[in-house]
């Protein structure tokens, strides 16, 4: 979002935070509460009063496994000093979760910052739905190419058997 009023917040390039876990695009409490201006614990005591509000497909834990490899692909922790690791399993929020936080908190931030979620998540199913086409089109040129290399390879086999054929003599006129 670019705007030269400083009444409006900027937000920055929520794509960078999406991640893939259990095969749904989420993003990390740690990641939301950044884009949101809030501590984590200030996000999930928010979550958390609200709980009904957020169902396992909206929110989940992530396991030991999967914040393992999550860590391992991205940098979460900072070095040194207390209370800087986390003591719990951090939660992902689907985009549903995502949309059920703007009712949840009602800043401005928060407001500017779901927007702009949501049309991430829009142009992200868009880029998808277009490379799905795209792959749609590829099958089919693939199919029509095979196709015609059927013919063709008919073809050159034909003129093949013709070059090979040994020529036939003229019957001889007297």
């Amino acid at each position: 979002m670019s705007t030269n009023d400083s009444s409006v917040p900027q937000i920055p390039d929520v794509s960078k935070a999406i991640q893939i876990v259990r095969g749904q695009k989420v993003l990390m409490d740690f990641d939301l509460a950044a884009l949101y201006g809030v501590p984590v614990k200030v996000l999930l005591q928010s979550v958390h009063r609200n709980l009904s509000r957020f169902p396992p497909d909206f929110m989940f834990r992530l396991t030991k496994g999967e914040w393992s490899f999550l860590r391992s692909q991205i940098v979460t922790l900072k070095t040194g000093g207390s209370g800087r690791h986390r003591k719990y399993m951090p939660f992902a929020f689907t985009e549903q979760g995502v949309a059920m936080l703007s009712s949840v908190l009602r800043s401005d931030r928060a407001v500017a910052v779901n927007i702009e979620i949501m049309r991430t998540f829009v142009r992200m199913r868009t880029a998808l739905a277009s490379n799905e086409e795209l792959r749609a089109k590829l099958e089919e040129l693939g199919h029509k190419v095979q196709a015609h290399d059927d013919t063709l390879a008919w073809v050159l086999h034909a003129i093949r058997q013709l070059m090979a054929a040994p020529p036939q003599s003229a019957p001889k006129l007297q």
